[in-house]
């Protein structure tokens, strides 16, 4: 089953969420910039070193455009690495990419440091507030730190490195010193967090693989890098990686490897680990959730839709009463961490 999507309405900040991100350090007092950065003289494609267009446009600027936001852009890297705006000379804006395929219409920056011609990476963003709420929930729920900033209309975002899941499933499934079945371990327990939190449209190119070799055998973790669809569409199908054609390959990688009580024990462990973070962590979690329940992010015609459809697969009533996608999501987590305890 092929899954199409189209671009989602972009969601202000509510007051309320303001206030949490106020709260737990992730609001910022620093210039506007992504308004400026649309300043650009000229654009042109970006390749990979395949020759292969990546969908981002290096853009150009006038000297003194350039050199305001290269002030700027710095400032802005430093506050978001280390919380202080102290000027940091040694640091320059070397390029600025721009892609109007994806949904937040991101700017990437690179950050050079001019002694070791070290580089970094940053994104700048339209603020949406799903977005927003599927980076905390990343943050909470699963073993992955997120980094990021949101001011006004503007999200800040680290990047976060990896290996492109299309690039990854294209170039390593097939090599000798790739563990296949740890791969596979993986990508059961990657599709669990995603749909315990709702976390949609989970296709290859919007996750990336973090390789870390060991004292003896490689380990992988799949890390989501696309957070706009943090429970907006209807469809369960959206929450659920494996009904993605981009993914086919990790399914028959999965089912050629795994038999089932295996996939089930790895799904268990998962939400076991979800349960013990949201113990730790119940009281940002239960801010968050203040929140999210009494904001508007999705439709009611796909609120109502996701609620009947999970209602059905959890074979439940639970969700008969929710009326916004937080009180679904909460809802969906609930169920999920009670079946680790059963």
């Amino acid at each position: 089953m092929e899954i199409a999507l189209k671009k989602k309405e972009f969601i202000p900040v509510s007051p309320t969420l303001g206030e949490y991100l106020e709260t737990f350090g992730r609001s910022f007092a620093l210039p506007t910039i992504y308004e400026d950065l649309h300043r650009f003289t000229n654009l042109f494609p970006l390749f990979d070193r395949e020759g292969n267009d990546t969908l981002w446009k290096t853009v150009h600027y006038d000297t003194a455009t350039r050199e305001d936001l290269n002030a700027r852009l710095t400032t802005i890297y430093a506050y978001l690495k280390t919380g202080d705006t102290k000027v940091v000379d040694h640091l320059h804006m070397e390029r600025v990419d721009f892609c109007d395929f994806g949904n937040s219409r991101p700017f990437r920056i690179r950050i050079v440091n001019n002694f070791n011609d070290n580089y970094d990476h940053f994104y700048v963003k339209v603020a949406d507030s799903s977005r927003i709420y599927g980076l905390e929930l990343e943050h909470i729920l699963s073993p992955n730190r997120i980094n990021y900033l949101v001011k006004g209309n503007t999200l800040i975002e680290e990047h976060i490195a990896g290996v492109p899941g299309d690039v990854f499933i294209r170039n390593y499934f097939q090599h000798s010193d790739t563990n296949r079945v740890r791969v596979a371990k993986e990508f059961v327990k990657f599709s669990e967090r995603c749909f315990c939190r709702l976390l949609g449209d989970m296709r290859s190119y919007n996750y990336v693989v973090d390789i870390t070799p060991d004292f003896e055998e490689t380990q992988y973790r799949v890390r989501a890098i696309d957070f706009d669809q943090q429970s907006y569409e209807g469809r369960k199908e959206m929450y659920l990686t494996q009904f993605f054609a981009e993914n086919r390959a990790v399914v028959n990688l999965c089912t050629e490897l795994l038999n089932y009580p295996t996939m089930q024990q790895y799904q268990n462990e998962e939400r076991t680990l979800i349960a013990r973070r949201v113990k730790v962590a119940q009281r940002r979690l239960d801010a968050l959730f203040e929140c999210m329940r009494a904001d508007e992010i999705s439709t009611t015609d796909k609120t109502v839709q996701l609620a009947e459809e999970l209602g059905e697969y959890h074979q439940t009533d639970a969700f008969r009463n929710c009326r916004t996608m937080g009180d679904i999501v909460l809802v969906n987590l609930t169920i999920s961490i009670e079946k680790a305890r059963r």
